[in-house]
């Protein structure tokens, strides 16, 4: 059964359903419905646009700081809601409720209130030519309707990282949440009037990729896309805008190392890559995947990380105590679970987590789409689980001997989003940053954001970058003026 919910402000469409492993949870999706359905999801899309287009020029005629307000409130409107918005993540998603009332919620706050204050402070360029008796300068202005779509890990985080700038510079917009997690943009659109966003400003349409959002990357009247989602999905993006020659911004998949060397801090590195390693259940994309310990504290590291990794708690994502939630879906899980095997299958060994300690699990949990943190030893390099993005609690731990060959090993796959490196050496930390084939670099840390600097990766990881100057850029069109006096 579908409904179509329409609001002054915003078209969402969708089919309500309960997830398989809770019965409170709550998803909107149509990717179950039938090709009518379809059809009404291509119609909503068309609908947005349409709304979009026609709020356009009142919208980007305000002022930045009549803009800036408006989203100020919005913030105040989620913040004030931070509680429900957190139950609602984490019942959606299968997060703990913890990461959603610490993380997700406070980050979609505080994106609204960045991208509010930001935009009331970029400067434009100006130069002179005295013997043409000429002046340059520059000027940006919104580019229009930007199609905005969002991934199912940080749903609301993510969803409020594109909608803030891209409305702070005058666009409206369409959005496009993740079919698996749509519950608190549904939420936000309730919010919207009553921070006095105009009709039409933003518009959200709730739909499967292959439908929604492949009508929102092929309409004409759509010149931006900004996308965060898997490679593969960017690769089709790419081929359906290129005859529009939409601008796009794709902030995509990682395979992220981390590079232990034999002078670190112990006691800070291990705990700090847990959490970088297993935080959201693995599914962020700049988790660590691949851990390169040097050869010397291989043994302690291996010993050590495994003892912990085995305190983190696994269940009910409602429970606060909990370290760990539930996988996004079966199918999700599945996958996960088919990279241990492939491991184990190749000499590989699993020192902690599936298949060695899933009697681990809470009873109530055994037949969710949980899983345990797992660490596996003696990987090759060519493997897949050292190759491809798993995307769950699962982290892989090999051995290295010199800084030349880390680095190499590091590069060797087709990512490039973000990478740590653990070192007491400063040379060596600058050194190793600066060859390393990733967009974000953290050493003796990690997740230290600051939204003022550049966010996005290389190689297969995406296109783009995202920041106060990055998306400022990307959401608005430059002129150069010339005035001859």
């Amino acid at each position: 059964m579908f409904k179509i919910f329409s609001f002054r402000r915003n078209i969402v469409f969708g089919v309500t359903r309960k997830s398989v492993d809770d019965d409170k949870a709550v998803n909107v999706s149509c990717r179950h419905a039938s090709p009518s359905v379809f059809s009404l999801c291509l119609l909503m899309v068309e609908a947005a646009v349409k709304s979009a287009k026609a709020a356009f020029p009142i919208w980007s005629s305000k002022s930045p700081l009549e803009r800036s307000q408006i989203l100020n409130k919005l913030a105040d409107l989620i913040e004030h809601d931070l509680e429900a918005f957190a139950q609602a993540e984490s019942k959606d998603q299968g997060k703990t409720i913890t990461f959603a009332r610490t993380v997700d919620i406070p980050r979609a706050v505080y994106n609204f209130r960045f991208f509010a204050s930001s935009i009331l402070h970029h400067t434009t360029e100006c130069t002179e030519m005295a013997t043409m008796g000429c002046m340059h300068y520059t000027s940006r202005a919104p580019v229009g309707v930007a199609g905005l779509i969002s991934p199912w890990n940080l749903p609301l985080y993510l969803l409020t990282w594109k909608i803030a700038p891209a409305i702070a510079c005058g666009n409206t917009v369409v959005a496009k949440p993740s079919e698996m997690t749509s519950v608190t943009a549904w939420m936000m659109c309730k919010l919207l009037e009553k921070a006095g966003v105009p009709h039409g400003v933003v518009n959200i349409v709730f739909g499967t990729g292959t439908k929604a959002g492949e009508a929102l990357t092929c309409h004409p009247d759509v010149p931006l896309i900004s996308f965060t989602g898997s490679t593969l999905t960017a690769q089709r993006i790419t081929e359906k805008s290129a005859p529009y020659c939409k601008r796009l911004s794709l902030e995509l998949g990682g395979k992220n190392p981390a590079i232990i060397f034999d002078d670190a801090d112990l006691t800070q590195c291990i705990p700090t890559t847990l959490r970088s390693s297993f935080a959201n259940q693995g599914e962020i994309c700049l988790c660590t995947s691949r851990i390169f310990v040097q050869r010397g504290i291989y043994s302690e590291f291996l010993k050590r990380f495994v003892a912990e990794a085995k305190k983190w708690k696994v269940g009910n994502p409602s429970d606060p105590t909990v370290d760990v939630g539930a996988l996004i879906s079966k199918e999700h899980l599945e996958k996960v679970r088919s990279y241990v095997k492939k491991a184990q299958a190749e000499g590989a060994r699993v020192l902690c987590g599936e298949g060695v300690d899933s009697l681990a699990l809470p009873t109530g949990n055994q037949k969710g789409y949980f899983m345990l943190p797992t660490v596996i030893a003696e990987v090759k390099d060519e493997s897949c689980c050292m190759q491809e993005e798993i995307f769950g609690p699962v982290t892989c731990v090999v051995a290295f001997d010199t800084e030349e060959e880390v680095i190499e090993r590091a590069n060797s796959v087709k990512y490039g989003l973000a990478a740590t490196v653990w070192s007491s050496n400063v040379g060596r930390v600058h050194r190793v940053a600066q060859r390393l084939q990733a967009g974000l670099v953290w050493t003796n840390c990690w997740l230290v954001r600051d939204l003022n600097l550049p966010f996005g990766g290389m190689k297969a990881s995406g296109i783009g970058r995202e920041g106060a100057k990055d998306s400022y850029e990307f959401f608005t069109e430059v002129k150069t003026i010339t005035i001859k006096h």
